[in-house]
């Protein structure tokens, strides 16, 4: 079952005239095109994340036994730009919340990516924080007892392999084993205004991707927990006893800026929205800016013909052994790219070309990023960025049309 709390999105429009030598008095005007003394400005209202909607959902987990599927993106913000996470503001209005299930990176956000996650405690509240990136990546049943509901509230940045989805999937799957319901909170994806790169096939399936959906798939959170339940992708074909609350006014031609970086090699917008061009690096020998603070805004390598940008990865938060740490890095610079509508290829084909035969180029997690063997064959043949594009249109296509019943915001 799936409820969802949705209001419109709208837009206001504010017309300010200002006359006047004595007094200054605001009118609301129609512009007129032709002068410079009037000015119209359209004004989007604020976008408003789901958790900061609490007349929606604070009613639903009153008198109920809660655990909370959250890392240090789950915050309530306040109007002054601070915020607080939604676990503290949660206690203290009195929700009784058990446990806290911590995805990759940890509760905290501090971890590696790929890194081991222990079970412990928070310090700050001394809640118990139960690892889904550790022994296990789907909660059990035991640590599922005597829960009445789940809230589930992470920043997504809209990438396949970003594995925050997988996290969902397992906890929407857990509970419905266990007969309990799901809370989304829903976010903005940053990359949520286009659709581009392989779709998974179901031999390369991994935590890197689950379902057979595009490299970028266009949706929200929120939007895509209602498709893993609609399309029968949880283990049995369950459904998930599921509510989103959902944002406000935002549509998926959205701009929408992360006031906290979702993971510790995204620090900023520029690298959340180059990762999906920049994350097939991680399954090769090219450095893609970890050990640095231009994560996923750069690559090279210290085989690549010298250049004049270089860098040397040095061990740092989020990376501790990063790619040829310690070494000169002849590298790429991409950081005054403008915001891309597309999966771009022409950086990995240009490091795919200027690494040297002797040095193996794909190593064995580049297919599981690709979600596709096809796409380390079409560059070993040497096809462009165009041809390699073409062989993507039928499935994009495929995935538009069930996409499209899941949208909760256009």
């Amino acid at each position: 079952m799936v409820r969802l709390l949705l209001k419109n999105t709208y837009f206001f429009s504010v017309l300010i005239f200002l006359s006047g030598m004595i007094s200054c008095k605001s009118q609301i005007k129609e512009k007129n095109p032709d002068s410079t003394e009037n000015s119209t400005e359209t004004i989007p209202k604020k976008i408003s994340v789901g958790a900061n909607n609490t007349a929606s959902y604070l009613k639903l987990l009153e008198n109920k036994n809660i655990a909370v599927v959250a890392n240090q993106t789950s915050v309530i913000f306040k109007s002054n730009k601070s915020y607080t996470h939604l676990v503290d503001s949660l206690l203290a209005r009195g929700i009784q919340i058990k446990k806290v299930f911590a995805p990759e990176h940890g509760f905290r956000g501090k971890a590696d990516a790929g890194e081991h996650v222990a079970d412990g405690k928070d310090a700050k509240t001394g809640l118990s924080i139960i690892s889904l990136h550790g022994k296990s990546r789907k909660p059990s049943q035991e640590q599922l007892e005597g829960l009445d509901l789940v809230v589930f509230d992470i920043q997504d940045v809209g990438v396949r392999f970003y594995t925050y989805i997988a996290t969902l999937q397992y906890v929407m799957e857990a509970c419905a084993e266990a007969k309990i319901p799901v809370l989304v909170l829903d976010r903005p994806n940053p990359n949520g205004h286009y659709i581009d790169g392989p779709t998974l096939e179901p031999d390369h399936k991994s935590f890197l991707g689950l379902n057979p959906i595009p490299l970028v798939y266009g949706m929200t959170i929120g939007e895509y927990a209602q498709m893993i339940n609609g399309e029968g992708w949880l283990k049995g074909a369950v459904k998930c006893d599921l509510t989103v609350i959902p944002l406000k006014n935002y549509t998926h031609a959205s701009s929408y800026k992360l006031l906290i970086r979702p993971s510790p090699n995204l620090p900023n917008d520029t690298a959340i929205n180059l990762y999906s061009s920049l994350g097939f690096f991680e399954g090769t020998p090219i450095n893609a800016g970890r050990g640095t603070e231009m994560q996923f805004q750069v690559y090279g390598a210290p085989f690549f013909a010298k250049s004049k940008f270089t860098y040397t990865p040095k061990a740092n938060f989020g990376s501790k052994y990063p790619k040829h740490k310690d070494e000169l890095v002849n590298a790429v610079d991409l950081r005054d790219k403008e915001r891309l509508s597309e999966v771009n290829l022409k950086w990995l084909i240009d490091a795919y070309q200027k690494t040297p035969k002797t040095v193996e180029f794909f190593g064995p997690t580049f297919t599981v990023h690709a979600g596709s063997k096809n796409l380390q064959e079409q560059l070993e043949k040497g096809m462009t960025q165009d041809q390699i594009k073409a062989s993507w249109q039928k499935d994009l296509a495929a995935f538009k049309k069930i996409r499209e019943k899941y949208l909760i915001y256009k």
